[in-house]
């Protein structure tokens, strides 16, 4: 009987100990909070918002600047890691023209002597940092960069520079270095004579060289110069200028 009452016993008190904690947790869930710390209320910072700081920040180094020849106050601004800038006005601002397209890294921009509204840009930085950009080609616009299209070399990952024939627009120069990281790719001098719709490699050197700078003799269109750049990084070390690197001259027209 002993054992009966003390049993009864703890089974009720473990019920009326449920009960109450129920109802505790009842009025808790019940009340609202209460916050009393200014510094954690909504309104404290409702009065702020996000605001850009850039492009400095995150463009990263400038690679290329092109002037139009026609109108001093209109430049072209190249970023390594930032797209392509574009100021009307001699630099009081610059707009992004370039964050539409599949690629953030420029190694080069070049403005048509011909047509101001043609702009030539190459994806890709050409510098050997350790932390560098890579690119998918070459782009070009026929509208001072309101609209651009990819128009090759998209293996090329890093172009140095783009040369304009002054006399006849269709026919451009292309220095590809090629990737920085592996050998291969489209590396080497690349030429168009249909304004990029086709290319075709004038000069190369070898899987580990490219180029970084082709330029036509501005009073002799056939007469080019190209300079090459053996360099490859790896995670050990970086081969900054293998005996491939070189100057190379051409008098017709890159045929040879």
């Amino acid at each position: 009987m002993k054992k009966i009452t003390l049993l009864f016993a703890v089974a009720l008190l473990i019920t009326n100990f449920s009960e109450a904690q129920k109802k505790s947790t009842d009025k808790k869930e019940t009340k609202p909070a209460t916050i009393t710390d200014p510094m954690l209320k909504p309104e404290t910072y409702s009065s702020l918002s996000f605001r850009s700081i850039g492009p400095a920040v995150t463009s990263g180094r400038v690679i290329d600047i092109a002037v139009n020849p026609k109108n001093k106050n209109e430049w072209y601004i190249a970023a390594a890691a930032g797209g392509v800038w574009k100021t009307s006005n001699a630099g009081v601002t610059f707009s992004p023209i370039f964050d539409g397209q599949s690629a953030y890294s420029i190694g080069c921009v070049s403005i048509d002597p011909n047509n101001p509204n043609v702009i030539w840009v190459g994806t890709g930085e050409n510098n050997n940092q350790r932390a560098v950009g890579y690119g998918d080609g070459v782009y070009k616009s026929e509208d001072g960069g309101k609209s651009w299209k990819n128009v090759g070399l998209s293996k090329s990952e890093h172009i140095g520079n783009i040369s304009i024939d002054s006399d006849n627009s269709d026919i451009v120069y292309v220095a590809a270095y090629g990737p920085l990281w592996n050998p291969g790719g489209e590396r080497g001098i690349y030429k168009t004579t249909d304004g990029g719709k086709t290319w075709k490699q004038v000069l190369n050197v070898s899987e580990n060289t490219g180029f970084n700078e082709v330029h036509i003799d501005p009073k002799h269109n056939n007469i080019i110069y190209a300079a090459a750049h053996q360099r490859r990084r790896h995670e050990w070390t970086y081969i900054s200028g293998g005996p491939e690197s070189a100057l190379y001259k051409s008098t017709d027209s890159g045929l040879t």
